[in-house]
Order: C-alpha cells, then structure tokens, then sequence
C-alpha cells in the first residue's frame, strides 16, 4: 500500500512550471529523471576528484583518501537530491506555499540520507581496506569510483524522496539511527564509555560526541513527523483515541530530541528527566493504545506489553546491580523504535481494511 507522504506544497510559478516538465505519475518519468541526476553527480564529482587528487593514486580509506572523499561527496549529493525531490516532484498542497513544519521534514530527511550516506561509504571503504591491506587505487579509478559512490548515491536518495511513504520514511529512521549510534561509537575518545551509559557518547567535544547528539535530535524530529502523518485516518470507535496517540509518539520524538540538545555531562538533571519521559511516554502509549485505537491487532497489542515487560525487567536488574545501564538503554531503545515500526505498519493495515472497495 502506498501512503500520503507529507505534502510539499509550491512557493512559486517557477516551481510549478519545473514540478510540471516531469509527470510525476508516471514511473518511468521519475526513473529517467533519477538515472538523469545519478549520471550528473557522476560527471561533477569525478571532475571534483580530478581538481582534488590531481590525477594521482590514493589511499582506500582515511585522511585523504578515495574512500573519505567519496563518503563526503555522497553526502552532499544525497542531501541536495532529496531537496530537490522534495521540492520539484512531490504532490503539493492545496494552500499554494509550505509551512514552517515542511521545511523541518525536508531538512531533516535530507540531513538523514546525507549522514547514512557518509557512514555507508566511509565503512565499506574502511572494510575494504582491511580486505586490501597496503593497496592505493590508481588515478583513474579513483575517478571512476568516486564518481559511481555519488551517482548511486544520488539515484537511491532521489527514489528515497520522491517515493517516500511512511514505512520507507520509518526504515530511513531507523537506517539513520542505527548509522549514527554505531559510528559514534567506533570513534568514541574514550573507548570505556559503554561502562558508563550511552549518553556518554555525546559527553565531550569531539566529532563523535557531536554526531551522536546530532543523531538524536534529527532522529527525534523524524518520530515526531511519523507521529503527525501516521496517525492520519487511523479508524477508531474513540473520538479523542487518534489524537491522544499523536500527542504520546510527539512527546516521544521530543524528549529524544532534547536528549541530544542536553548532554548529560552539562545538563545532568535536564538530560535525566527527558531520557525518562520518554520512557513514561512510551509506556503510558502502549498500555492506552487498545482503548485509543479499537481496532489494532490483538498481537501488536500483546507485543507492545512484552516490549514494556522486557524494558522493566533490564531496568530491574540494573537497579540490583546485575546489568549495565548501557546495556539496558541500548536494548530498550531497539525495542521502542521496533514498536514505532510495527505501529506504522499495523496503522496502514487498518486504514487500507476501513477503505470501501
């Protein structure tokens, strides 16, 4: 089932006359459109290399490498291809200009497929350079293949946005998180932090700890985009059920955001009490969603209260001494962002089953 995506509505005649030149119905506008921006990156980028490298073998991964100078490449051709995706290609509203709100969505969504892309590249370049211990790539390859990272970048990121319904929007998130967790880890400064908690990773002043926040705030405002459009025609015999379920996945995006603005290290209090609201918030979502939302599937329901169970059985076993907190902050947030997955998923059953044939 395909879902309305968050409307795009445009600014100006140019706007409209550009969104009129592609048929935005029609697939095969849109593929040739995407081979037509993945051949343009590949042209700009290999010529940027070529000013960059001057036309001299490189490294596979690290400081001026093949591998970090496609990583960077990539992410500024994703970012700029989902801005115009979203932008030129996406159904528009009917008020004629875009609020406040669906400037955020799109800088967020691009800043999302900026970042996977620049730790996608960057790990499998670091990977094959493992794989091929002392080997540089010759000149023209480096070309070649800084090129080819930007135009397949640029065609996934295209596609991305301008297919883009809630459970694409909903893998992103999760992609976007997992990438960003996991590379401020493997550059964390002090390689003891997991004894601490997670939120050590975005203690001191490094790039790791600037990513990790930044991965937390951009990761908030994705869940609070999810929680305005996925709850959208959700059918239920409770008037004010939809509503009270938006405000509870809102709250949750939120407090994560806050999460990555207040490090814990200089807002202790602040960073502590955000961190458990959402926790709460979660809860209080899970154990009210089978009166909010009447029609859910009785299994998402049971699964939602094994996720609780299971985050307050961790929480036990830390307070007694036997668990990290890492530990349990890493397992509850893969089960609650499972959930907010699950959730999207079941959402759109219910609303495609309440169609009339």
């Amino acid at each position: 089932m395909t879902q309305t995506p968050p409307t795009i509505e445009p600014e100006t005649r140019r706007g409209r006359a550009a969104s009129r030149l592609v048929d935005t119905s029609s697939e095969r506008s849109l593929e040739s459109l995407a081979i037509g921006i993945a051949a343009l990156a590949f042209v700009v980028v290999a010529l940027v290399a070529l000013v960059a490298f001057g036309f001299q073998a490189a490294p596979i991964a690290g400081p001026g490498s093949v591998g970090q100078f496609a990583a960077i490449s990539s992410a500024v051709v994703a970012l700029l291809a989902v801005v115009v995706g979203r932008y030129l290609l996406h159904e528009r509203g009917p008020h004629g200009r875009l609020h406040v709100l669906d400037h955020l969505d799109i800088f967020a969504l691009a800043i999302a497929h900026a970042i996977i892309a620049l730790l996608g590249w960057t790990l499998l370049a670091v990977i094959l350079e493992q794989a091929f211990i002392g080997a540089e790539v010759f000149a023209l390859p480096t070309l070649v293949l800084s090129g080819a990272a930007a135009a397949m970048t640029a065609y996934i990121a295209f596609y991305s946005t301008s297919h883009m319904d809630l459970q694409l929007l909903a893998v992103v998130l999760a992609v976007f998180l997992v990438f960003g967790v996991l590379a401020s880890m493997l550059t964390a400064s002090d390689p003891t932090w997991w004894k601490d908690n997670l939120s050590a990773l975005g203690m001191t002043t490094n790039v790791s700890a600037l990513a990790f926040n930044l991965t937390l705030i951009v990761a908030g405002f994705l869940v609070t985009t999810l929680a305005r459009y996925a709850t959208r025609g959700i059918p239920t015999a409770n008037p004010v059920g939809v509503g009270r379920v938006r405000v509870a996945l809102i709250v949750v995006g939120v407090f994560l955001a806050l999460v990555g603005v207040f490090p814990v290290n200089l807002f202790f209090g602040i960073h502590t009490g955000v961190a458990s609201g959402m926790v709460v918030a979660y809860g209080v979502l899970v154990i009210g969603l089978p009166r909010w939302i009447t029609g859910m599937p009785r299994a998402f329901v049971l699964i939602g209260w094994l996720f609780l169970a299971v985050t307050l059985v961790l929480a036990l076993l830390f307070a007694i001494g036997y668990y990290t907190l890492t530990a349990v902050e890493l397992v509850a947030g893969i089960l609650v962002f499972t959930w907010i997955v699950l959730f999207i998923r079941n959402a759109a059953a219910l609303e495609q089953d309440a169609r009339p044939a």
